[in-house]
Order: structure tokens, then sequence, then C-alpha cells
């Protein structure tokens, strides 16, 4: 073959005969997919046989990406996800869950409205599920679901709310439907180029993967993105900003660092960042947003490098955990200009001006005492 001469469609098709690898939801291939192989060059009659391959390549793909924009853009295809949804994971019906699941979709769709308008396009069809794990997931359609794990192991919503901003930023950027798309496999695009894969029976399958992918993204770069969305539609809200280092300073301690080293980078490898660098790239966007006037580090919160407090632990939520929090009313506090105010007690909660900083337990210094040295300091 004189490859320089070569079109870029000929050259293409020899390149995904040889080497496109990828998964795919089909447990047994029917017979007749054999009329058409993406991996049968032999058989191929030269130039010819390798460009016929290519054009059913690209109308295999084409198809593909036109049923996953059915369901991910129709409202037929988005509640027959829905219902998908539904039927594999169980829906729960828990009265006070379920409310705190609604302000919360109702909280962050204002807020994702004032970056993207596209929001109101496809609005979010939602459900809790019963799954004790601590877990959330978007799939295509902004079909979306939060388990009651998520509940039961998080009562704060400023917390829960960064996970489910987390989920919406991949539905805003479509991350399931484009994943689909990429993951689609030789022997997939055979089955939909030989027809023996169509109807009903295609949108099963995508909707398998979709799920798949939903569960458990397979790029990080997308989680990182979603955690950067997620931050940026919750400065649009009144929710704690400190809590998305706080969620995960709690994943941190309840399951441990997921990080991945020597062969497991190999052979078992994390489609998710660990616990410990996402809270620490909420932390940085804190010190950032309180124009660096404030930071926290091992359960102390520093205030222009001086150290304010370390608040005691309290039930439920260790002293890291809520020093993120204090650390995210003091970014709101200086963010806001806040700190053009005394500091005051109001009570057992110490404030700056109209800000709340941070209320006292038992175990904490006393409000007046912690006031007094925030003047002093800030």
């Amino acid at each position: 073959m004189d490859w320089k001469k070569a079109s870029k469609k000929t050259m293409m098709a020899v390149v995904l005969a040889t080497s496109f690898t990828g998964f795919s939801m089909i447990a047994q291939q029917p017979a007749t997919a054999e009329a058409f192989s993406l991996g049968n060059l032999g058989n191929l009659g030269g130039l010819e046989g390798i460009a016929k391959m290519g054009q059913q390549y690209a109308e295999a793909k084409s198809k593909l990406s036109s049923e996953i924009d059915v369901l991910n853009s129709t409202d037929e295809g988005r509640s027959y996800l829905l219902n998908s949804f539904q039927q594999q994971y169980g829906v729960d019906n828990d009265p006070a869950m379920n409310r705190r699941l609604t302000n919360m979709m109702q909280v962050m769709t204002s807020a994702i409205r004032q970056v993207d308008s596209s929001i109101d396009d496809k609005p979010y069809r939602y459900f809790l599920n019963p799954d004790k794990n601590f877990n959330a997931f978007c799939g295509m359609g902004h079909v979306m679901s939060v388990n009651r794990g998520a509940f039961e192991r998080v009562s704060c919503d400023d917390e829960l709310a960064f996970v489910v901003g987390h989920e919406m930023g991949h539905g805003q950027k479509d991350h399931t439907a484009k994943s689909v798309l990429k993951s689609a496999d030789k022997q997939l695009l055979a089955q939909i180029a030989s027809q023996s894969l169509g109807g009903n029976q295609l949108t099963d399958t995508i909707c398998k993967m979709g799920m798949n992918i939903s569960m458990a993204h397979s790029d990080k770069g997308r989680e990182w993105e979603a955690d950067n969305l997620s931050w940026e539609y919750m400065t649009h809200t009144n929710y704690n900003l400190g809590a998305g280092a706080a969620v995960w300073q709690r994943m941190l301690e309840e399951y441990g660092d997921n990080t991945q080293k020597g062969m497991n980078m190999w052979f078992n490898p994390s489609d998710h960042p660990n616990h410990a660098a996402r809270r620490d790239n909420y932390v940085k966007k804190l010190e950032a947003y309180s124009g660096k006037h404030v930071t926290a580090k091992n359960g102390d919160v520093f205030v222009n490098g001086k150290k304010f407090v370390m608040p005691a632990a309290q039930e439920n939520i260790s002293s890291e955990e809520r020093s993120y929090l204090v650390m995210g009313n003091l970014a709101r506090a200086y963010h806001d200009g806040q700190n053009n105010n005394a500091v005051t007690v109001n009570g057992n909660t110490v404030m700056m001006g109209s800000q709340a900083i941070m209320t006292t337990n038992s175990e904490d210094e006393s409000a007046q005492t912690l006031a007094d040295r925030l003047n002093s300091i800030k």
C-alpha cells in the first residue's frame, strides 16, 4: 500500500481494524454479525474493501450517535432513561430525604442558571434510591439519582449540595453521552453495521452502557471538571463554600485515601481523583476566594497567617471537617467585605459583620474569646 496516497478514511479504517479497543455490553454476538467485521482484514479485497469497511464504520458510528442523541435530548428518551434507572436501582420514598433532595435540586438549578442557561432546555429528572452506599450519579438526559446512603452518612445539606453539584456538572457537560460514544467497541459497531442490532435492542444496549458509565465515569479529567463546576455553581448559592473540602475530609476519614501507587496504577486504575486531592483542591479555591486571607490545615484555621481556632470535634463531625466549614464562612466574609466590620458575638455564635463564622459548643473556646482574637488578627 502506498500510505502517502491513501485517503484519511482508508488509513483510519486500517487503524481501527487493527487497534480499536473498548468495552462492549453485548454478552453474545448474533451469528449475523459475522456479515461485517471490523477485525476481519483477510477478506477485504484490497483498498476497495478497506474503503467500504471505512464507510460502514462511519455509518455505524453515525447511527450510534443518533440513538445516543435521542436518549440524551428528547423527552421520550429521557423518560425511557428515568424509567430504566428507577427499575434498575429502585425508588426510595422517604419523605424527609426527598424534601431535602428537592430543595437542593431547586437551589442548585437556580445557581447553574446564572452561569449556564442551557439548563432550562433540559431540566433534571431525579429520584432518591435505596442504596446504602455513599454515592450519587447522573446519566444521559440529565437523569440523576442520589443514594439513601449519602443522606445517612452526611446530615449537612451544604456538604451534600457539593455532591449534587458535582453530578450536575457531569450532566451540564454531557459527560455520559460523550463517554458512551467514545466507549463503543468494534463488536458493537459491527452489529449496528450488519443491522443485527437495532430498534429496542440498540436502545437497551446504549442505556446499559450509560448506566455503567454514569456510576463510574472513566475519565479523571471529567471528574476534575465536575468538581470545579460544582464549586462555581456553589458560589452562586448561600451554602457554606467550605463544605466541599469538608465532605472530602469526611470521605477520607471514613474510607481512607484512595491514592493508588505502584502496580495498582497499571492493573487496577482508579477513574476518580483521590479524596485528599479533591479536598485540597477545594481548600485552594477557598484561599483564593478569601483573597488569601484564610486557610486551614490539620484542623487549625488561620487568618492572615495567624492561628484563629482549632474547632473541637462534635457529634458526627471531626475537628478537621468542622475547620473547613469555619474556613468557608471566613472566606465568604472576606470575599463579601464583611471583614471591614467588627467581629461580635450573638449568643454562642461569632459574627463578622452579618456573616456567621462559628457557633461554639461546650468543648470550644468561648465565643467572646474567639471574637476578640479574630478582631486582633483580621
